[in-house]
């Protein structure tokens, strides 16, 4: 499994791949479960070469929220990765996915679906997922992308922007699963 830790060695291993090659992606925020290992699971039987990002995004964090206690497991989850048949993991620095700053930074905002239910108590959280998961479309450049139906919201957010934005890559969502202690 290769650790990409650049823009340019996630954009110089995507271009390695020969163009037939179906890529599946698993964004992550890290701190992985068995959730997390299944979408890598499922992508790995959907495609040729699976990549999954760890990266906790701060624009999808409010003022209620601690970014700063967001759990980070790297030497963790890259294990779990590689267990569970990732072909390369992508870990940019913050400054890679904002490199004006958050505030400079060009968003994506789905209107409609992100202001109700979790969207109404958190109105920036969506804004800030849509904004890095279409970065990260854009760098991975997937065929298909995996998302848990346990963030049931957050996958028809993530669906209605790849068809607004005609974003050639398909979504995928994959039955939740649990740890055993639940």
């Amino acid at each position: 499994m290769e650790i990409l830790r650049s823009l340019d060695a996630m954009r110089e291993w995507r271009a390695s791949l020969a163009p037939d090659q179906c890529v599946g992606f698993a964004p992550t925020m890290g701190n992985l479960h068995a959730g997390h290992t299944e979408l890598i699971k499922t992508a790995k039987h959907r495609s040729d070469a699976v990549v999954a990002s760890i990266f906790v995004n701060p624009m999808q964090f409010d003022g209620n929220e601690d970014l700063g206690a967001y759990p980070r497991t790297l030497e963790a989850d890259l294990e779990k990765l590689e267990a569970a048949g990732a072909t390369a993991v992508f870990t940019p620095a913050t400054t890679d996915i904002y490199p004006d700053g958050l505030s400079q930074h060009t968003t994506v905002n789905v209107p409609g679906l992100t202001d109700v239910l979790c969207g109404a108590s958190r109105p920036d959280h969506f804004r800030g997922v849509t904004t890095v998961v279409s970065k990260l479309f854009g760098i991975v450049r997937p065929n298909i992308a995996v998302f848990g139906a346990k963030d049931l919201q957050q996958v028809l957010v993530i669906k209605k922007m790849v068809r607004d934005l005609a974003i050639n890559t398909a979504i995928e969502v994959v039955p939740t699963v649990r740890e055993p202690d639940g």
